[in-house]
C-alpha cells in the first residue's frame, strides 16, 4: 500500500521536500462540467447575459486560480507555471458547459492540483455569474484526466493502470 506523502512518520501534516527530485517537464489536464437550464446556456452563448461574456471571465478566473493554487490548497508548492489553458465549451446537450484545463511547467513537482483548481474555479465562476438566473446549476465531474512527467511517469484516466 502506498504511503501518504503529506504526513510524517508521526502522522502530522507536512510539506513534501522535493529538493532532491530532478527538474522535469510536467503537464496535467483536468476537467469539470456545469449543468444548467437550457435558457441559461442560450443566454451565455448568445451573448445576452447581463454580466457580459461569462465564458471569458470564467477562463480568466481559472487561469488565475491555477497560479494561486499554493495559496488555496494547504501544503502545495508555489510553482512557476509556464502555461495554463482553460477551454470552456457549450455542451451538445444544450444545457451544460464542459471545462478542460491544462497546466505545464519544468519543475520538481507536478501540476495536477493546479489543473484541478483551474477547472473547479472556472466552474464556480460560471455558477457565480449565472446564479441570479439559475440557482439549480450543478457542478460535476471534476477530475484529473492525465498527468505527464516526474518519477511516476505518465498516467491517464483512460488507462488507470498506467
Amino acid at each position: 500500500m502506498s504511503k501518504l506523502t503529506h504526513l510524517n512518520d508521526q502522522g502530522e501534516a507536512r510539506m513534501v521536500d522535493v529538493t532532491a527530485k530532478d527538474v522535469t517537464e510536467r503537464e496535467a489536464r483536468a476537467e469539470a462540467r456545469i449543468r444548467m437550464a437550457g435558457d441559461t446556456l442560450a443566454m451565455i452563448v448568445d451573448g445576452q447575459h447581463p454580466k457580459g461574456d461569462v465564458l471569458a471571465v470564467a477562463r480568466i478566473a481559472g487561469i488565475m486560480a491555477a497560479k494561486k493554487t499554493h495559496e488555496l490548497i494547504p501544503l502545495c508548492h508555489s510553482l512557476n507555471l509556464s502555461s495554463v489553458k482553460v477551454e470552456l465549451t457549450p455542451g451538445s446537450d444544450g444545457a451544460s458547459v464542459h471545462i478542460l484545463t491544462s497546466c505545464k511547467l519544468a519543475a520538481r513537482t507536478g501540476v495536477e492540483m493546479e489543473a484541478l483548481t483551474a477547472a473547479s474555479v472556472a466552474a464556480l465562476t460560471l455558477y457565480d455569474m449565472c446564479k441570479a438566473v439559475d440557482r439549480g446549476m450543478v457542478i460535476e465531474g471534476v477530475r484529473l484526466l492525465e498527468k505527464k512527467g516526474g518519477r511516476s511517469g505518465h498516467w491517464s484516466a483512460s488507462d488507470p493502470e498506467s
